[in-house]
Parts: C-alpha cells; sequence; structure tokens
C-alpha cells in the first residue's frame, strides 16, 4: 500500500472539490486511506468513477468494432456489386461490338445485293435495248424500207448503250471499292 502525506491528500482533495478533477487508474487500490474518511470516501468514489469510465470506454469500443465489422461487410459488398457491375459493363461492350459487325457484315451484303441487281437489270436493259434496235435494223433490211435513219439510230444506240454500260460498270466498281475500309 502507498501512503500519501498530507500536502498531497490536500492538493488531491482541493483538485477534486475546485475541478472535479480525480485520480483514476489501479493506483487507487493501492492507496492507503485508512483513518481518513473524508479520504477514503474520496478514494472510494474515484474508484467508481474510473469503473464507470473503464464501463463507458469499453462500451465505446464494443460499439467502434461492430461498426468496423459493418463497414468491412459493407465494402466487401459493395466491392461485389464493383466486380459485377464492371462483368456486366464489359458483356454489354462485347455484345455491343458484335452487333456493330453484325451491322457492318448486314450492310456490306445489301450493298453488294444491289450492285448484283443494279449490273443484271442494266445488263438485260442493254441487251433488250440492242436486240430491238437490231430487230428493227434487220426488218428495215428485208423489207427495203428507206433505213438510213433506222441506220443511224442503231449506230447511235449501240454507241450509247456501250458508253452509259462502261459508265454504270465503273461507278458500281467505284462504289464497291469506295466503301471498303482498307
Amino acid at each position: 500500500m502507498i501512503k500519501i502525506d498530507e500536502s498531497t491528500r490536500k492538493q488531491f482533495l482541493e483538485c477534486y472539490n475546485d475541478r472535479e478533477i480525480m485520480l483514476e487508474g489501479h493506483i487507487l487500490k493501492l492507496i492507503d486511506s485508512t483513518g481518513d474518511q473524508e479520504f477514503d470516501s474520496y478514494i472510494k468514489i474515484a474508484i467508481e468513477r474510473d469503473a464507470d469510465n473503464r464501463r463507458k470506454r469499453i462500451d465505446f469500443n464494443k460499439e467502434v468494432q461492430k461498426q468496423n465489422t459493418q463497414l468491412k461487410k459493407t465494402e466487401a459488398e459493395n466491392n461485389d456489386i464493383k466486380k459485377r457491375l464492371r462483368d456486366a459493363l464489359t458483356t454489354a461492350e462485347q455484345a455491343k461490338n458484335l452487333a456493330i459487325n453484325d451491322l457492318e457484315e448486314l450492310q456490306k451484303r445489301s450493298q453488294v445485293e444491289l450492285i448484283g441487281t443494279i449490273v443484271k437489270v442494266s445488263l438485260w436493259i442493254v441487251c433488250a435495248v440492242g436486240l430491238i434496235t437490231t430487230l428493227l435494223f434487220g426488218i428495215s433490211l428485208f423489207t427495203g424500207v428507206d433505213n438510213k435513219i433506222v441506220e443511224s439510230a442503231w449506230s447511235n444506240m449501240f454507241g450509247i448503250l456501250l458508253t452509259n454500260s462502261f459508265s454504270i460498270i465503273g461507278t458500281i466498281m467505284g462504289v464497291k471499292y469506295a466503301s471498303k475500309k482498307d
């Protein structure tokens, strides 16, 4: 046990009476206050307050630990949600790229089909006009009708058809090669 001298005892009591500040901790268990009721009362009050303060600190620490556990759990859930969102975003981007590639493929196929249709129709028209003009020229030759107008029309028609057919094919080929990315 620790014996406290009179001046120290007096300072402890004045500090408590003036400012309500008391000793704390395990030292209180070692102080000998026998024979002095006022100091014995001071020590008992100090021990009770110290026990209350310790209990409050322990409760506070438990509450903080609970909150930390909850925060860690919430953080783990947030990280899991972030990971799932990143995976979903990656999947969506892949699907978008796949859809864009499919759309480009469809557009190219449509363009090729359109070009093929235009070439076929153009060739049929060129052939039909050429045959009709040749038939008219042939009929005019066999019937003995004046064929100067038909002859020049036939000649002009073939020149125009030949020029236009090359122009159409050149335009189609130009569009085809201009639409390539490389």
